[in-house]
Order: structure tokens, then C-alpha cells, then sequence
């Protein structure tokens, strides 16, 4: 009876934590300036693009230099930080803020360890992780176990937000296609640069939430076995933002409108456009749901070594129902599900235990 409380109360706590941050009208909501027109065309042609390609294609990915300085240096590790150019498609680089053209890598490692001996986990943004500090702080301790940390800041968060975005707010559909296309590619070629470039032995990919979404579409793409940890993660982003919290911190009016906008005169203004359209907002709600539809990682190919694949889920999450991880681990056979008790807020400082363990776990198994 108490577990069962207590699982009522982490439950409880992310809607009230949802509540608080989305459903107020103190913040701008997701989405606020629309869809994002031919932005949104193109990211829907490209990320469709994905899927029947086999793994071998488009690789290897476009190569990374890095420009690296030290930010501190012990007798047992070192952080640096590095900047490159963004790996993109030049139509992606056009379609990406000019703040988000230069992506930026920290990279934590332990000393007196040569690489071949060594593994290295890409991390990757959950939303609104638009700082380094609290994955650094989550591939901190790994460094006992000759395990390095690379921390990617995503498009859109960080110092590559754009100077109008507030927050982790996006202001168009198509940039949430965008960052993640982004992210995507970036990732790939860091985890070519480990290999190829700076020698690591063993490789991984993980991220919570957001995160964990990119991280599972890397790790299915990768064209030889990494371990792939998807932490908090649904199978897509349908899940929260048609299904969870977060679909009450979306502008579903502005959608509306500017749907209209695009199926009437151009010369209409949004209102009128949208009273003369009949455009309803559960047709708003379908037509994202299609277009979210694309992050659908059960569409993904299975990773190389699905062994290595560790999923990890809480047990009374509020944004991302049970059900959803499920469907990761049903669509990519020989996977792992494991679970912690807790909701979707409180995992992320109650649970970086298990969450460093699976990342152990699966590198053992590569």
C-alpha cells in the first residue's frame, strides 16, 4: 500500500510540475509562431528519408574537427569544451538559426588511460537541458570505470538558441524536426570521430526524455554495434505532445491559425482565415500528430546489437505512460526494459544510479 502511495505521489508531482510550467500563461507556449512552412515541407521529405535506408548509407557521416581548449585539468581527468560546424545538410544549415550553425561538445575523460582501453557516451539534451552541467554530472562518476563523457548542446538550447526563443519553447513545429535532424547528425559524426579519429574502444549514445528519442534513432542508424541507452524516453514525440503534459503547453490556436492562413488568401488575416476555414483544433491535433508521427523510433531499423540496448522507464511517470516504452522494447527484439520507481521529474535526480549502471551494463555487453 505505501509503494502504491508513493507511486500516486510521484505521479501526482509531474502533473502539478506540469501544471506549474505549462499550463500557466506566464511562458510562451510550444509552437506560438506555427508550423513553420517550407521548413516544415522539407524536414518532413528528409526525416522520411530515413527510413528505408540501410545502415551502410550515408556513411561515414561528414567529418569533425573540433577546436578544443582545457577548461580545468586534475591529476585524474580533464574537461574540454569543443566547438565544430555543424555536420547538416547545407538545406538543413539554411533552415537553422545562424545561432545554430556552430554546435558545441564537452568532453570530460579520464588520464593516464589510452583510449583504445577506454570507452566514450555521447549525451544528449533532454528538453530543456540547455546547459552541460547536469549530464557532466551524470558521466562524472564513470570515470572510475575508464568511462568518458561527450555532452552535445542541441540546436535551439544553450548558446545555440535563437535570440527570439524563449526558454526551450520552440516557436515553429518544424524546428522541433529541425533540432532533432540536427542532433541526429551531429551525433553521428562525433561517435565517428571517437572511433575513427581519437581510437575509443567501445562507443555509446544516451539521453533522458528528448533525449532518449535521438539517442535511440543514432544507435539504430549506427552501422556497427554501440550501446544505446534511450533514458525516460517515449517511442515518439506523439506521446507527449498529443498524449502528455506537454499538449497543455502547445499553441493550439496558433496552429489553427496559421493552418488556415495556408489553405485560404494569404491576404486573410489569421482570424478571418480561420473562421472561413472551419478548421477545427482535433484536425490541429490530428495534423501534428502526423507530423510527429515521423520521430516514431518502432520505424527505425533494429540496432546492430540490440543486446546492448538498455531502455529505462519510470514506473509512475506522468509524461511518458508505460505502455510507450514498451512499444521500444516489443519493435527492437532482445532488448532491455528496466524499471525505476518514481515519476518522470523525480527520476531525474533520484534515479543517476541506475541510469549509470545500464550505461556499465551495456558497454560490457558490446
Amino acid at each position: 500500500m505505501v509503494s502504491v502511495n508513493l507511486g500516486l505521489v510521484h505521479y501526482v508531482l509531474d502533473h502539478i510540475y506540469g501544471t506549474l510550467l505549462h499550463r500557466t500563461k506566464l511562458g510562451t507556449p510550444f509552437f506560438s509562431k506555427g508550423w513553420g512552412g517550407t521548413k516544415l515541407d522539407l524536414l518532413e521529405k528528409m526525416v522520411k528519408q530515413l527510413f528505408p535506408e540501410a545502415r551502410c548509407q550515408n556513411w561515414p557521416p561528414t567529418a569533425v574537427q573540433p577546436m578544443w581548449k582545457t577548461v580545468w585539468e586534475t591529476n585524474n581527468s580533464c574537461l574540454r569544451e569543443g566547438v565544430f560546424r555543424t555536420t547538416c545538410d547545407e538545406r538543413l544549415i539554411d533552415a537553422l538559426p545562424p545561432e545554430s550553425h556552430n554546435a558545441r561538445v564537452a568532453f570530460l575523460t579520464p588520464k593516464n588511460v589510452t583510449p583504445e582501453k577506454m570507452s566514450c557516451v555521447v549525451h544528449l539534451a533532454g528538453t530543456g537541458d540547455h546547459t552541460f552541467e547536469r549530464r557532466l554530472r551524470l558521466g562524472g562518476p564513470l570515470l572510475k570505470n575508464n568511462i568518458a563523457t561527450m555532452v552535445l548542446e542541441s540546436p535551439y538550447y544553450g548558446q545555440r538558441r535563437p535570440s527570439m526563443q524563449r526558454g526551450a519553447k520552440l516557436q515553429c513545429v518544424s524546428d522541433l524536426l529541425l533540432l532533432g535532424k540536427a542532433t541526429i547528425d551531429e551525433a553521428r559524426s562525433l561517435l565517428y570521430w571517437l572511433q575513427n579519429e581519437a581510437g575509443y574502444g567501445k562507443m555509446g549514445i544516451c539521453g533522458l526524455s528528448m533525449g532518449g528519442v535521438h539517442a535511440a534513432m543514432v544507435g539504430s542508424l549506427h552501422p556497427t554495434p554501440v550501446a544505446t541507452l534511450p533514458f525516460l524516453a517515449p517511442h515518439s514525440a506523439v506521446v507527449p505532445f498529443c498524449e502528455g503534459v506537454y499538449k497543455y503547453a502547445t499553441a493550439w490556436d496558433a496552429l489553427r491559425k496559421d493552418a488556415a492562413v495556408l489553405t485560404q488568401d494569404v491576404t486573410l488575416l489569421a482570424e478571418d482565415a480561420a473562421q472561413k476555414s472551419g478548421i477545427t483544433i482535433e484536425q490541429v491535433r490530428d495534423r501534428l500528430r502526423s507530423v510527429l508521427s515521423l520521430t516514431d523510433v518502432t520505424r527505425f531499423p533494429v540496432p546492430k546489437n540490440p543486446q546492448a540496448v538498455i531502455f529505462v522507464g519510470a514506473t509512475d511517470d506522468g509524461y511518458i505512460p508505460r505502455h510507450s516504452v514498451m512499444e521500444l522494447q516489443k519493435a527492437w527484439p532482445g532488448s532491455e526494459v528496466r524499471w525505476v520507481t518514481g515519476g518522470h521529474v523525480s527520476s531525474f535526480f533520484l534515479h543517476n544510479d541506475a541510469f549509470r549502471k545500464a550505461i556499465v551494463d551495456a558497454l560490457d555487453r558490446l
